[in-house]
């Protein structure tokens, strides 16, 4: 089992939830890092668990994904002005501090021999839907998204509600329960019902509660689209196949976006070196050499 991050979900959290007059011996902020630091270490000892790899936004916003739905996180691109690629996750509306932080996670990360992966043209969302394709898993992340990549062999500890102790745990049948889907309908529930999170404006006048009951009824877009086509089946009324038929083209655009990639191209092999020099005085730089030696602990706890 490997213990998959979603890196950019779990910085963003640990920077909005520890205050910035944590700082660094140079007084720069250093809150991200410290809390991430101390989120992997609780997930390392709570799944015992000393595999880890971090999935990482080298393209945060595909150029192939917006060419399909240009809305497709626009919302989050300060000024309308796109950010440059190979920026380590750095979005453009990224807050000044933080930036920084996530490079100094990475860095601190490679250094201590935990993989850091990922590729243009990908996100971290396809790089933790690849490694789950093809690897025993536990993929953390605040994300719904990735609930796409729950299988018998894949769990998806999902960073919402709270505090670590509130995290749902999420497996096929606690999905189904959760969200009134299977993990593998879930893309089309959320491009279904819309994700302001991702920009995706889903079907006008098709909600979460109708989206849920077409898709129990139907299973998938494709076949709650024939139906539409032939007007036949509940609860598929007039009104319902109108709105669908005039969305077909989004619908098929937009499940192609929001559809985890599984062919990122990444090395699968997953090997943990030894932390290097390097690792100990990025940790003394930032001032989190406690929290660093915490980790590499229980990483080495777990792997024994």
């Amino acid at each position: 089992m490997v213990i998959v991050l979603d890196s950019a979900s779990l910085y963003y959290r640990a920077f909005h939830a520890l205050p910035e007059s944590m700082t660094a011996p140079d007084g720069h902020p250093h809150n991200a890092v410290r809390g991430f630091l101390s989120t992997l270490t609780r997930l390392v000892r709570q799944h015992a668990c000393g595999e880890v790899v971090a999935a990482w936004d080298d393209d945060w916003r595909p150029q192939w994904r917006v060419d399909l739905v240009p809305s497709y996180k626009q919302h989050r691109v300060a000024g309308g002005q796109e950010s440059d690629p190979g920026t380590g996750g750095v979005e453009a509306d990224e807050p000044e501090t933080l930036g920084a932080q996530a490079r100094a996670i990475a860095d601190l990360l490679v250094a201590s021999g935990i993989p850091v992966l990922g590729a243009m043209g990908f996100e971290a969302d396809d790089i933790a839907a690849t490694v789950a394709h093809h690897l025993p898993s536990i993929v953390v992340t605040g994300d719904r998204d990735l609930v796409q990549v729950v299988t018998a062999d894949v769990r998806v500890h999902l960073a919402v509600n709270g505090g670590m102790e509130k995290w749902p745990l999420l497996d096929p049948d606690s999905v189904l329960s959760r969200f009134g889907v299977r993990p593998d309908q879930y893309v089309d529930l959320a491009v279904l019902r819309g994700d302001p999170s991702d920009g995706l404006p889903g079907v006008p006048g098709i909600g979460p509660k109708t989206a849920v009951a077409l898709l129990s009824e139907w299973g998938d877009i494709h076949q709650i689209l024939d139906r539409a086509r032939s007007g036949a089946g509940r609860p598929l009324t007039p009104r319902l196949s109108a709105l669908l038929l005039d969305a077909e083209d989004y619908l098929e655009r937009a499940v192609r976006v929001a559809t985890a990639r599984v062919d990122a191209p990444i090395e699968l092999e997953i090997t943990r070196a030894s932390a290097t020099q390097t690792a100990a005085d990025i940790a003394e730089d930032w001032g989190v050499t406690r929290q660093w030696r915490d980790l590499l602990s229980a990483i080495d706890q777990a792997a024994t």
